[in-house]
């Protein structure tokens, strides 16, 4: 008997604003490829200023397109070992961090679950998560709100300067 194995498509951003910075997304691609499936895209490096508290440095941010064998709440738990792996310590929601990885979208699937939220249910108000994921998949259909990311780019309220890091 021989068994197919599904590929599943998912949005991830990565982001962080502790230590160097690219080197962090840089070993966080690394890590990611390792544990978690197949890098098949990734945007340039982003840089924003802190969301919410804003009292810490900005950020650098990216975002990269992934196949996996991993259903949506093994990718989650994955990714927060990689997280845990590279550093990261939860002191304070929406504190300063060596390393952030969200799942953005997982294939169009939706789901609420105490770990994972998908869509993420702050993408569409958030600039450094649409513009790095509208450079790679300008025309993927948000599952819930039924627009591109492209379109949800063009009527996001959010006026944090987001620019290409060089």
């Amino acid at each position: 008997m021989i068994f197919e194995t599904y590929m599943n498509k998912a949005y991830l951003l990565t982001g962080g604003n502790l230590g160097n910075r690219e080197e962090n997304l840089l070993a966080a691609i690394g890590h990611i490829n390792q544990h978690c499936g197949l890098i098949t895209n990734s945007s340039s490096l982003y840089e924003t200023a802190a969301w919410g508290n804003t009292d810490q440095p900005a950020f650098l941010n990216q975002a990269l397109e992934i196949e996996t064998e991993l259903i949506a709440k093994q990718l989650m738990r994955r990714i927060l070992k990689v997280e845990k792996l590279m550093g990261r310590i939860r002191k304070e929601k929406n504190g300063p961090r060596l390393i952030d990885i969200d799942i953005l979208l997982y294939a169009d699937e939706i789901h609420n679950y105490k770990l994972l939220n998908l869509p993420h249910p702050e993408m569409q108000n958030r600039r450094f998560a649409l513009l790095p994921l509208a450079e790679i998949a300008p025309n993927i259909i948000h599952p819930v709100l039924q627009k591109t990311i492209t379109e949800l780019l063009k009527v996001c309220k959010d006026e944090l300067e987001v620019k290409k890091y060089s």
